[in-house]
């Protein structure tokens, strides 16, 4: 329930709005890029600063639930391109604080009660969060951009109050599991920590594009809202049908096995539009990247607190950071490219086709990475060879 709010609404209810918004007159082009990367910025923000808050667990997973449910409204009531890139700023950080916090509490009690594969139900909560913000802004669209950001926030605040009644302030010890590798230092990263922190960094560059502009893809196929608008509940289902799916592969695979295989099937969902604009082509991407994107983020996750069972916040800050610099990188190398196409002779080249076709690249290297990495003993504390 809390990653739904954080990431489902928090994070990704501006993808399904911002061709609504467009639609409507309130942002062109150039506004929606500056709003996802403000919001990618304060994600990296509260990555940063997730391990630095100086509150417990609960009460920064909390801070970070109300604030994502206020700012959420907040965007419905305020006009202008300055103070909605302050308010998505501020829900990227308040993502990012609960993502954190949130996912190294529930994966540490789930190791300590000797049941790991329910981290599947925990990390479905983010596809069915971004389902039902999709979902909402699909049925609703006559309500209009600023009506449904404040519905959101509403929904987000009731989703939260559960949280906060389901989740009582009595917290559990975690202790490090039996067999676990030596503690690290509070504070402190493991050494050969980072080639998956690298990894990671990848899989934010390369879901970034696809998960951003499927839906403005599918509007430029069919401008109506009840059609360009079911792209992203497809999206989300996809992603919470694989996290609930993965608990059954991982009994036969290993966690960096089926990392290594979602970065392979994304960088289909990647390249699937560049050489198609068709519907099913961008249907079968969300497909791919939805289905994808939220198994290797828990599985990078699971890993990475397999490396720093004691102490892991500082590890998933940082592999929480490089996702959030991948995010930035994304949009920023597509209008580079594109600026830089411009100056060259017409090539049927555009930026964002040409970035999805780098972050193809890159998913495909760091799947080759992952997959050699799993064929090696587990010694988690070995220095790997970096991808």
């Amino acid at each position: 329930m809390g990653l739904a709010v954080a990431m489902g609404i928090g994070r990704f209810a501006f993808t399904p709005l911002l061709p609504l918004m467009q639609r409507e007159g309130l942002l062109d082009a150039g506004g929606g890029a500056w709003l996802a990367a403000a919001n990618y910025l304060g994600y990296l923000l509260g990555a940063l600063s997730a391990a630095r808050l100086g509150v417990s667990t609960r009460r920064g997973v909390l801070l970070g639930l109300a604030a994502t449910a206020l700012l959420t409204a907040a965007t419905g009531s305020t006009q202008g391109l300055v103070a909605w890139m302050v308010l998505r700023l501020l829900a990227g950080m308040a993502s990012a604080w609960v993502l954190v916090g949130l996912s190294g509490w529930a994966v540490g009690e789930l190791a300590r009660r000797g049941r790991p594969e329910l981290a599947g139900i925990v990390f479905a909560g983010v596809g069915l969060g971004i389902t039902a913000a999709g979902l909402w802004v699909w049925v609703g669209a006559a309500a209009g951009a600023a009506g449904l950001w404040w519905q959101l926030g509403l929904l987000a605040a009731l989703i939260a109050l559960g949280v906060l009644r389901l989740w009582p302030p009595e917290a559990t010890p975690q202790r490090t599991p039996a067999g676990a590798p030596a503690a690290t230092p509070a504070g402190a990263v493991p050494r050969g920590s980072w080639a998956p922190v690298l990894c990671y960094g990848a899989l934010g560059f390369g879901y970034i594009l696809p998960a951003t502009y499927l839906p403005l893809l599918a509007r430029q196929l069919i401008d109506d809202p009840q059609l360009f608008g079911a792209v992203w509940p497809v999206f989300g289902l996809a992603a919470a049908a694989s996290t609930l799916l993965a608990a059954r592969v991982l009994r036969h695979w290993q966690g960096l096995q089926l990392w290594a295989a979602c970065h392979a099937v994304m960088a289909l969902g990647c390249v699937l539009p560049v050489f198609s604009r068709s519907g099913p082509a961008v249907a079968l991407a969300a497909v791919f990247v939805g289905g994808t994107f939220l198994v290797a983020t828990m599985t990078g996750l699971q890993h990475a607190r397999s490396l720093a069972p004691a102490h892991p916040t500082p590890l998933l800050g940082r592999m929480t950071a490089a996702f959030a610099l991948g995010q930035i990188a994304g949009p920023l190398v597509a209008l580079a490219l594109d600026h830089l196409l411009r100056r060259l002779p017409a090539s049927g080249w555009t930026g964002i086709e040409l970035t999805l076709a780098l972050a193809a690249a890159l998913l495909l290297r760091s799947a080759h990475w992952l997959r050699r990495a799993a064929r090696r003993p587990e010694t988690p504390h070995a220095r790997p060879s970096p991808p």
